[in-house]
């Protein structure tokens, strides 16, 4: 348990962080937000369709970065996708300070939580693995999957890729064999065929060019390997009820979001074999809470951030009350989430899903 005094250290310590980033922050958005963008798409980035059309508008709901966000669906193909999408720039902006610096230590201890999660994954996916030794975690962060699947699958050696230093991390703590700094699509041909499994756990959505990554993991496996995809389901009925509050849209760093027909088909077209397609055992039962909590964040945001013109303490006592009051409803929200949660399958409400994939 943290002391009172480790307690006004870490304020301290955020409060000169945030100062010296302000200056930063100042210099990035001084050209305004639109240069983070590329130019406007007029054909769909999965099927080449020119029928497409806005389905939401949103803005940065979790770091409260300035801009906003359209999501536009392909009336023929179902893909939906970030339009127009960041650029490099971009992606640098809105990353920054969410998976490292000002945010590394909450994400970390987030992500580090999620045991439960990471043994389901480890488990759907067992029944198979013949033969499997060598699998590479892509998009791993901090290495939490590796180390839990590790204690299930003794046998199995996980090396970790990720673009950030997180990588490096889970590879000083053991979490992973190999930490691998990098791209998949660059680095892929480095290792090709050296691996029994390659899983991409909700890192397609992140990334510009899904497809492109798809022919990455193939390269990657050895043949008769196995790949194992899961992400966000676009096709749940929460992304409609709940709207820009449904969490999985994470904007703006979800760039695309893949109906399971056309993740199903991409993979056959490259030579897998769909072995399981699996919804339940991906859902996370957080959907109802997640918006609440995303809606008490958006009424008052924190004020000690770098990005975020500095508001005073009569605005964090404002948050603080605003926060205490929204506990009835978290609560309220978190036992409908378990409570739905046993019936989500029937009522279309799972929120995303697995395949695994054998190499032919």
């Amino acid at each position: 348990m943290t002391s009172p005094e480790q307690h006004s250290r870490g304020h301290r310590a955020r409060r000169e962080t945030v100062a010296a980033l302000r200056a930063e922050y100042g210099a990035a958005l001084s050209g305004g937000h639109r240069a983070f963008f590329e130019p406007l798409r007029h054909g769909c980035p999965w099927c080449g369709s020119v029928r497409i059309g806005g389905h939401l508008l949103t803005r940065d709901l979790i770091q409260h970065k300035p801009g906003s966000f359209r999501v536009d669906r392909c009336r023929s193909c179902g893909h939906l996708f970030q339009n127009p999408r960041l650029n490099a720039r971009g992606l640098d902006f809105y990353y920054r300070d969410f998976y490292d610096r000002l945010g590394e230590q909450q994400l970390d201890a987030m992500f580090g939580g999620r045991t439960r999660s990471y043994r389901r994954r480890a488990e759907a996916v067992r029944p198979h693995l013949d033969g499997v030794k060598r699998w590479l975690d892509v998009g791993t962060g901090h290495g939490h999957f590796c180390e839990t699947a590790r204690t299930l699958l003794p046998e199995v050696a996980f090396d970790g890729l990720d673009r950030s230093e997180g990588v490096e991390v889970a590879e000083r703590r053991g979490r992973v064999v190999r930490g691998l700094r990098g791209g998949l699509t660059e680095l892929a041909p480095e290792f090709a065929g050296e691996y029994d499994a390659v899983s991409l756990f909700h890192y397609l959505e992140h990334c510009t060019e899904p497809l492109r990554e798809l022919e990455a993991a193939r390269t990657s496996l050895r043949p008769g390997g196995l790949l194992v995809v899961e992400v966000p389901d676009p096709e749940s009925r929460y992304a409609h009820l709940l709207g820009r509050w449904w969490l999985p849209w994470l904007q703006p760093q979800h760039l695309h979001l893949m109906p399971v027909g056309n993740l199903r088909g991409a993979l056959s077209e490259l030579g897998f074999t769909v072995l399981a397609e699996q919804h339940r055992t991906a859902h996370e039962p957080v959907d109802l809470v997640a918006a609440v909590w995303l809606a008490l964040e958006g009424a008052v945001p924190r004020d000690d951030l770098p990005w975020l013109v500095p508001t005073g303490p009569a605005r964090r006592a404002l948050r603080g009350a605003a926060l205490l009051a929204g506990v009835p409803a978290l609560a309220a929200a978190a036992l409908l989430d378990h409570a739905v949660a046993p019936l989500a399958g029937r009522l279309g409400l799972y929120n995303a899903y697995r395949l695994v994939a054998r190499r032919g």
